[in-house]
């Protein structure tokens, strides 16, 4: 997988743009003085690293998560620190690219083996037989 090569070299690292803001997470009254939320930023369109097909399955698949300007933005403020919610926010990152490259598992169909439709049967005429049997003349 080409996606999955790329990922552990490293090579998204020099385009993700990290933009730290105030949090709304855990720490009290030193969320109101400190910027440890963190906003990846990258920007599918610009990117070296990736062709254009896997561009085009990025805008398709990660279509909810991308801005007008085909920014793709992940934020994280789970931990009060700037250096854990960046690894959160790279680890995000990093599985939503292998959720939109990986193949989906093609459907095949099957019919019910003949256990299963002698059991369905057998369940059907008992369920018939007590309704039956609950009828009577009042």
């Amino acid at each position: 997988m080409e996606i999955e090569r790329k990922i552990k070299e490293g090579s998204f690292e020099p385009e993700l743009v990290f933009k730290a803001s105030r949090s709304s997470g855990p720490g009290g009254q030193h969320v109101n003085k400190t910027n440890t939320r963190i906003t990846l930023v990258f920007n599918v369109q610009d990117s070296n690293v990736l062709e254009e097909s896997e561009k085009m399955v990025i805008q398709e698949k990660l279509a909810i998560k991308l801005d007008k300007s085909g920014n793709l933005i992940i934020h994280a403020q789970e931990k009060r620190s700037q250096i854990q919610n960046k690894e959160i926010a790279v680890r995000k990152f990093y599985d939503l690219l292998r959720k939109a490259f990986q193949k989906k598992k093609i459907r095949k169909a099957s019919k019910p083996g003949k256990a299963a439709i002698e059991q369905r049967l057998k369940d059907k005429k008992a369920h018939s037989q007590k309704k039956m049997e609950r009828r009577g003349d009042w």
